[in-house]
């Protein structure tokens, strides 16, 4: 199991048995998050009600890490502003789509609890991230993709100033729709560049 640490937070991969905290906060977030994520198969479990579903979820993403293709974390904050354990699951930020050869790159998501929100614990969780993805799974380059009036997702992005490099029109398909999408990048150069300067703000 990987496990990353932040100052405030802490990332690892879900678990079956993590399911009663990530149910209670996908039931309460429904109306938060579904218009920003891809419409659920109805041929499929429901892996919010089903704690087998989100077993085999679990387990898709760890021989995706297995396999090196992507990289799964539950987001983990204090229970008590300012404690030191970080033991409250309040949301998933992914490294997903890994891609070898000369692309040597992959896509970055996030979703967080919407009580959570505004404590600047998604930025810490990209910069922990990107420093894994670029240290650790030695990418070039990661992509965080967002729908432009998701205003708040953006904020993160904007925050740690990431490279904006435009508009891909009807470039996924969320909640039915085909969305444009705003690409954000930081390639290893960028990373190498500002490494000590994010960690400082974001991490130590």
């Amino acid at each position: 199991m990987t496990v990353l640490t932040g100052r405030r937070i802490m990332l690892r991969s879900l678990a079956a048995t993590d399911f009663a905290a990530w149910q209670d906060v996908r039931r309460r977030n429904n109306d938060w998050l579904t218009p920003w994520e891809p419409a659920r198969n109805p041929n499929l479990p429901d892996v919010v009600e089903s704690g087998e579903a989100f077993a085999m979820r679990c387990s898709a993403r760890e021989r995706e890490r297995q396999l090196g293709t992507g990289f799964g974390f539950g987001i983990f904050v204090p229970e008590v502003p300012g404690a030191r354990r970080a033991d409250r699951f309040c949301g998933e930020i992914n490294l997903s789509s890994v891609q070898r050869g000369p692309f040597q790159s992959a896509y970055v998501g996030y979703w967080i609890d919407q009580g959570q929100a505004g404590n600047g614990y998604m930025p810490e969780a990209v910069v922990l991230v990107a420093r894994f993805a670029f240290e650790q799974v030695h990418l070039h380059r990661i992509q965080v993709s967002i729908i432009p009036r998701n205003l708040r997702s953006r904020r993160v992005v904007e925050k740690l100033k990431l490279r904006d490099e435009g508009v891909a029109q009807r470039y996924l398909e969320i909640n039915g729709v085909w969305e444009d999408h705003i690409r954000y990048a930081l390639t290893i150069e960028e990373w190498r560049d500002r490494r000590d300067e994010l960690t400082r703000e974001w991490l130590t």
